[in-house]
């Protein structure tokens, strides 16, 4: 699962952010983040992987 988890994280990081915590802050931070731009999206499901 955790593999399966990643590759949506870094094709679409709003569901990677959404697998991971649901539709909590973090979730919501995640999608404003890549509206803003791909990357930093990116970089904060990257880090909420492996934050836990």
């Amino acid at each position: 699962m955790e593999l399966i988890r990643i590759i949506i994280s870094v094709l679409i990081p709003p569901v990677g952010a959404f697998l991971k915590v649901g539709l909590g802050l973090h979730f919501w931070i995640n999608l404003i983040l890549t509206l803003c731009g791909y990357v930093p999206g990116l970089v904060h499901v990257i880090w909420l992987l492996v934050r836990k």
